[in-house]
């Protein structure tokens, strides 16, 4: 049974969704945190929406012994496809995305305008859902919502290319040259890799245009759940009183490929060095593990 000194899992196809968890440990550092990296299924946004469900659901149930307290889809993509159907999966188990607090926040972004122009650049299967287009009508229904596939742009970043790669520069003014003619008043990225990418981005479009980074956003919607609910560690009578809001969070990684690589690009994500991750071979996924993974505070 979950308690407020209990992880928060945070999921994605690979090392995109360590900008959430950078922006966690920002906003809630004294929480634990188990991510998990899907390294060996990536990418998810070539995939449907029944192989993303499945995928996902075969992680959090290899996570449930660690009996997580909060789950964060931490990809736009799965966010997009799968969370109705993983919420009602596990109906008691807490689950939320990214989808909705960037498309809130570039709501607030707009400020008063009745008809903004809003651009989202996302994978190809996000774009396709349509999930940014009607979580964004739902709270401003004149929005105009232009949302471009951007395939190019995650496989560069988890080929480890910096915003210095003319590559990178290339495929960014390929791809907001068309929201520019468009004249957007706000741009989301609409993927837990691009905040790599954000300064640059920002550069080109100029400071008239917000940019919405959804990982800072479904960090701070996260605290609020959490905070809500009584299960933020720091704050919670309990926790207070047994002293663990003196406790640093601790972050504990799982790879489903290649942990020597994702060990050496996370700073990129995170800005500090992380232990090595834990390799979980894809076969252990489609066989629920009556063990379940190593526990947050037993060493690897």
């Amino acid at each position: 049974m979950a308690s407020y000194s209990s992880p928060i899992v945070v999921l994605d196809s690979g090392l995109g969704g360590l900008t959430v968890v950078r922006e966690l440990q920002t906003a809630l550092p004294d929480e634990d945190i188990a991510y998990f990296g899907d390294t060996a299924r990536l990418p998810y946004g070539s995939k449907t929406a029944a192989t993303v469900t499945r995928f996902v659901d075969q992680i959090i149930t290899f996570l449930l012994p660690l009996q997580p307290k909060h789950v964060v889809i931490a990809c736009n993509t799965a966010t997009a496809l799968a969370l109705p159907a993983l919420r009602a999966r596990f109906p008691m188990l807490p689950i939320s995305g990214v989808v909705e607090p960037g498309a809130k926040a570039a709501i607030v972004a707009a400020g008063a305008k009745h008809c903004p122009a809003i651009g989202v650049i996302a994978t190809d299967a996000t774009v396709r859902s349509k999930a940014y287009d009607r979580a964004i009508h739902r709270r401003r229904s004149l929005a105009t919502v232009w949302q471009l596939p951007t395939p190019i742009l995650v496989p560069l970043i988890e080929d480890g290319r910096t915003t210095s790669d003319p590559l990178v520069k290339l495929a960014l003014q390929q791809y907001l040259a068309p929201l520019v003619k468009h004249g957007i008043d706000v741009l989301v990225l609409g993927c837990t890799h691009y905040p790599v990418y954000r300064e640059l981005i920002e550069q080109m479009l100029g400071a008239s245009v917000p940019v919405i980074d959804s990982a800072r956003q479904c960090a701070q919607d996260v605290g609020s759940r959490l905070r809500n609910a009584g299960m933020l560690r720091g704050t919670s009578p309990a926790s207070v009183a047994d002293g663990s809001s003196a406790q640093r969070g601790s972050l504990r990684c799982y790879v489903t490929d290649d942990p020597q690589r994702f060990q050496r690009l996370a700073p990129r994500f995170l800005g500090v060095e992380i232990d090595a991750p834990v390799w979980v071979s894809p076969d252990e996924l489609y066989v629920q593990r009556p063990n379940g993974p190593v526990p947050l505070s037993v060493p690897a």
